[in-house]
């Protein structure tokens, strides 16, 4: 009885005068379902319909700039300070998640000083939980690549990823850890907690709160799985954290300052229509 699984998926769904492969797949599906997730809050709380659209335009923005500039900075500024002109060949590959995050905090300020005029927690306790979801479904899609995995492993499940270029190099013949799994599992059983806290506990009330829990369980699970996993720059294996970890304490400190935040502070008083609200029409002239 084999005590590994070969893994030999086809990254690429179709193959013709248009290329899908499942990775730009698992985000567009993770953005539909987001989308209509942060449009049920927003309707659940009277909020205009128009700014989910809003909202989409910077957030897509922000990831995309974000996990590229993060790419660039924390992994690969030795070449791309030599090649400056590269930063925009985004179709070369090059993304990280920290850049990512970083990128959607800054989209969502943004968002909140020239549309809801609210405190920025009002959004992002509404957005994470969709984020949440996205992240695990990428998580898939790099599954389905046969990328980010882990270290050797003999437990009953690990993986021979047959297709990876990486594995052969460093592991021919050896079974490595799922990492893209674990990681999806933490995410999905993240986005369950938040969406329990939003709807059944309305820890919404407390600005913050589901915002910050989101924080540490995205970053203290990836804190830990970086440990398995290989490091994704050489200049990291002199390293006594990697520079996923490194990233990642920031993050996980910033949550637990917003959930300390949140309990300290009175709740907030929400009402629910159940409708988006209606804008004022502009005057006549």
């Amino acid at each position: 009885m084999l005590n590994y699984i070969v893994w030999d998926a086809n990254p690429v769904i179709i193959d013709s005068f248009v290329t899908v492969r499942w990775y730009g797949l698992m985000f567009a599906i993770g953005f539909w379902i987001g989308f209509n997730i942060v449009a049920k809050m927003f309707k659940h709380e009277g909020a205009p319909e128009r700014w989910l659209g809003i909202l989409l335009i910077w957030v897509g923005i922000g990831t995309v700039v974000g996990a590229r500039l993060g790419h660039v900075f924390f992994y690969a500024w030795d070449y791309y300070s030599k090649h400056p002109w590269k930063i925009l060949a985004t179709w070369e590959g090059g993304l990280a998640s920290h850049g990512g995050a970083i990128g959607v905090i800054i989209a969502v300020i943004m968002f909140s000083i020239f549309t809801t005029k609210r405190n920025p927690l009002w959004t992002f306790d509404r957005l994470v939980p969709a984020i949440a979801l996205v992240g695990a479904l990428i998580r898939i899609g790099n599954l389905m690549n046969s990328e980010i995995f882990g270290h050797a492993t003999d437990l009953p499940w690990g993986f021979m990823f047959v297709r990876s270029s990486e594995w052969h190099a460093l592991y021919e013949g050896v079974a490595c850890h799922p990492t893209q799994i674990y990681e999806s599992l933490c995410y999905l059983a993240l986005f369950g907690l938040l969406m329990w806290m939003y709807w059944k506990k309305n820890a919404e009330e407390r600005p913050g709160l589901i915002f910050g829990t989101f924080l540490i369980g995205t970053f203290l699970s990836r804190f830990f799985i970086e440990f398995i996993k290989n490091d994704q720059e050489p200049f990291e294996a002199n390293m006594a954290l990697n520079m996923g970890q490194c990233l990642s304490i920031p993050f996980v400190l910033l949550g637990i300052g917003l959930i300390i935040y949140a309990m300290v502070r009175p709740k907030v008083a929400l009402s629910f229509p159940d409708r988006f609200a209606d804008e004022p029409k502009a005057k006549s002239r």
